[in-house]
């Protein structure tokens, strides 16, 4: 008979140890599915590829195993189907892209880099003229 991982209780997420890599039976513990499951979403969500070891095995690092959990609770609590969880999470990875993008140091900021320079190519048309004319 299969060992039944106990699901986590709703709207809780359960504490992820502090180590680089999981194996397939401990990201199967933390989320409380089944192994099959894990492989399976691995081969219908692009995003979930955890590395393989020499000998094979799966090894989850830890934004794999935070997007198991997103994908379970996806699934599992708000409903979605496969198609409707991977359309969700495509346009939330494109604003999250917009989310992070660089915000301009506010002239305060002590750390602030300094301005860089426009460089001035005003005299480098002359100089190409100039070259080309000598290779003629």
């Amino acid at each position: 008979m299969r060992n039944v991982h106990p699901a986590p209780q709703a709207g809780t997420t359960p504490e992820i140890p502090d180590k680089l890599y999981f194996r397939i039976g401990e990201v199967s513990h933390l989320a409380g599915v089944e192994p099959y499951v894990l492989r399976y979403w691995e081969s219908e969500f692009p995003s979930l590829a955890p590395k393989k070891s020499g000998t094979g095995h799966r090894l989850y690092r830890r934004k794999d195993v935070e997007m198991v959990l997103e994908l379970k609770r996806l699934l599992y609590e708000k409903r979605f189907t496969i198609e409707g969880a991977r359309l969700y999470l495509d346009q939330n990875k494109k604003k999250a892209t917009v989310k992070t993008a660089p915000v301009p140091k506010s002239q305060g900021d002590l750390f602030a880099p300094p301005p860089v320079p426009a460089p001035d190519f005003s005299g480098i048309r002359k100089e190409l003229t100039e070259i080309l004319k000598l290779l003629s």
